[in-house]
């Protein structure tokens, strides 16, 4: 099993990196940032709230896509190679077995976390942790102790309504890692999911 893409499919190595011509590395330095999501497709608003992002933290930000997913199964190899050619010529992905944060911030450590506020949200709701509210702040508390942090993008939810990290009820103790993109630097209301279900 010589391709790294296999080697990770296959539970051998827990991160691959993959750069837009293809290349790959066990071994890459970890990026300033990374935008994590499942790319199911990648729209605009991913490649600008990365552009925004990195400007912001004066350094690269890469794409990560976790093979294993806590709410899905485990993405097959066809669908993995289909969503990174997406990336080709374009940008750099983590391609990653870590199925949360938690374990995203042992791989990456040091790395501030894009996300959008319906994520920024769902890491800090103790029904994500099983209702154990001890075991969502010792993730956050795993989080911080890795040197990561959170750059949260404001998104409409379902209603429409525009979701910030002001809505959130944040763990006093970890608000610190939580940091807001401007609306007037980031508002897209675009999501993958309403792509997909688009007439094509």
């Amino acid at each position: 099993m010589g391709d790294p893409i296999d080697r990770l499919l296959g539970g051998l190595v827990e991160r691959v990196t993959v750069y837009p011509d293809g290349q790959c590395a066990t071994d890459a330095p970890v990026p300033r940032g990374v935008l994590a999501g499942s790319f199911n497709p990648l729209h605009a608003g991913h490649v600008e709230l990365a552009r925004i992002a990195e400007e912001r933290l004066s350094g690269p930000v890469a794409f990560e896509l976790a093979v294993l997913n806590a709410d899905k199964p485990p993405l097959r190899a066809a669908e993995v190679r289909h969503r990174l050619a997406q990336f080709a010529w374009r940008q750099t992905v983590e391609l990653t077995r870590a199925a949360t944060f938690r374990e995203k911030a042992r791989l990456l450590p040091g790395v501030t976390f894009v996300v959008g506020a319906d994520t920024a949200e769902r890491i800090v709701q103790p029904r994500y942790y099983g209702d154990r509210t001890q075991d969502m702040l010792a993730a956050l508390d795993e989080i911080a102790r890795h040197g990561c942090r959170f750059l949260v993008a404001g998104r409409a939810d379902d209603q429409g309504r525009f979701v910030t990290l002001a809505s959130i009820a944040l763990p006093a103790r970890f608000a610190g890692l939580f940091e807001q993109i401007p609306e007037e630097r980031f508002r897209r209301d675009v999501s993958s999911s309403g792509l997909r279900q688009r007439p094509s």
